[in-house]
């Protein structure tokens, strides 16, 4: 590591963290790494200064920041040659967690000046935004269509920056007692190399191991080295399903769920239903051309991106990330 540019989301975590920002930057010049740090305002700013840092020859990102932030970053490095290193200054750090990168940002720093490069592939999810347009974006922590995505759409960055990650579940988990489920279609391709179709709830295709906080591993066997999606297939409509589901994951269980699937996958495309897939409680108080029109959300790395239809799949050999000397 020799040049450095350091990106700053001052949005990211609970409270004003410029000492600490400051004591982390002193760490990495400390050992002779030339420094640029820039302050990025928004989602876009951070990609694009990621991209001109890479033009100006730097060999290392730094994402000071969430997971949200480290989502933006990745969106100027990947195919690149350019290190990205994690100073986690979110909310919930879950690449930090799952890295084993401290959670004090000059301890990161400095995990990161001992650490080394690791290639790693990266998730891809192409989708529909918010303007009608088709978009993609690489993903690192996991992309998810359905439920989650929805409770995205409902819950707000001032809600979690405010309450911290104790009052984001509170009301995460007011709006899944009440949310209404809908349905999509899937078809993906798994270790067979055929494909296979199914109607589900909720999808979530996850890259890492270790989430930190109260989900710890949420997706037995999802790790940054697996070479395909490692993904929640759900079948079912059922509360109770999705609750034991999370409870075995809390409690560090695996129990076979009926309705609830782990599958690894290859590639993924999922699209609204059909007419004769639309379930009867979607019909009550509303035709089916009414349910056809709904949104079903798709978010990647915690962050709403879009809606359906969109594909997920796999980029091999993607991104340069820097993983600290004790996790290696």
């Amino acid at each position: 590591m020799r040049k450095a540019t350091i990106l700053f989301n001052p949005n990211s975590g609970r409270r004003s963290r410029h000492a600490e920002l400051n004591h982390a930057v002193r760490v990495i010049q400390s050992a002779g790494v030339h420094t640029e740090l820039t302050v990025c305002g928004s989602s876009q700013e951070a990609t694009d200064k990621a991209r001109l840092a890479v033009a100006a020859g730097t060999d290392t990102v730094f994402a000071c920041g969430g997971d949200g932030t480290i989502n933006d970053v990745i969106q100027g490095l990947a195919g690149t040659a350019v290190s990205l290193a994690v100073l986690p200054f979110g909310t919930a750090n879950a690449l930090a967690h799952d890295l084993g990168v401290p959670l004090r940002p000059h301890q990161a720093a400095k995990a990161a000046i001992e650490g080394s490069a690791r290639r790693v592939a990266l998730g891809r999810v192409e989708y529909e935004d918010f303007n009608g347009k088709r978009n993609a974006r690489y993903f690192t922590v996991a992309a998810g269509v359905g439920v989650d995505a929805h409770l995205f759409y409902k819950l707000t960055a001032e809600l979690k920056s405010k309450s911290g990650m104790a009052g984001y579940y509170l009301k995460a988990w007011h709006l899944w007692a009440t949310h209404r489920m809908r349905r999509f279609e899937v078809e993906y391709k798994n270790q067979d190399g055929a494909w296979h179709q199914a109607l589900l709830t909720e999808l979530l295709a996850v890259r890492i191991r270790f989430f930190g906080n109260i989900l710890r591993e949420l997706v037995p066997g999802a790790s940054l080295d697996c070479e395909d999606l490692r993904t929640v297939m759900c079948k079912t409509d059922s509360r109770q399903a999705y609750l034991r589901y999370v409870a075995g994951a809390l409690l560090g269980r695996q129990w076979t769920i009926e309705g609830i699937d782990l599958v690894n996958c290859s590639e993924i495309e999922c699209r609204l239903p059909g007419k004769n897939n639309v379930n009867a409680e979607d019909k009550q108080g509303s035709d089916a051309g009414d349910i056809l029109r709904d949104r079903v959300y798709v978010e990647a790395d915690g962050e709403l991106i879009g809606c359906l239809p969109a594909r997920m799949m796999m980029v091999p050999d993607a991104l340069s990330l820097i993983i600290p000397s004790a996790a290696k």
